[in-house]
């Protein structure tokens, strides 16, 4: 299913696959939103640009954001979280992996 989430860093909507936590571009964290994939299409560009200003505000953010809260069955999350020693959201945990897993990467 397609599930739409919001970048701060980016300032960007992105329409995924599935409950992402990560920004594809920057990999920094993503909110997830409210809004079904169906009427955010059904939007034309003026109604999209209030949108997503409107996700660039913090405070109507809060009401426009989702929490997907099956994750913290999976398997994956519960090995995530015993390795978090300092507590941190996922969202961060995850973003600081995968940027370690980058910079790994760039140094082969």
């Amino acid at each position: 299913m397609m599930y739409m989430h919001y970048c701060k860093r980016c300032h960007r909507v992105f329409m995924l696959n599935g409950h992402k936590m990560i920004c594809p571009k920057c990999t920094e964290p993503l909110t997830e939103l409210q809004i079904s994939y169906l009427d955010y299409v059904e939007m034309d560009m003026g109604e999209r640009e209030a949108f997503k200003n409107a996700c660039s505000d913090e405070n109507q953010l809060c009401k426009l954001k989702t929490t997907y809260r099956m994750y913290k069955y999976s398997k994956w999350y519960k090995t995530l979280q015993a390795q978090n020693k300092d507590n941190l959201p996922i969202t961060t945990l995850l973003a600081a992996i995968t940027l370690d897993q980058e910079k790994s990467r760039a140094m082969q």
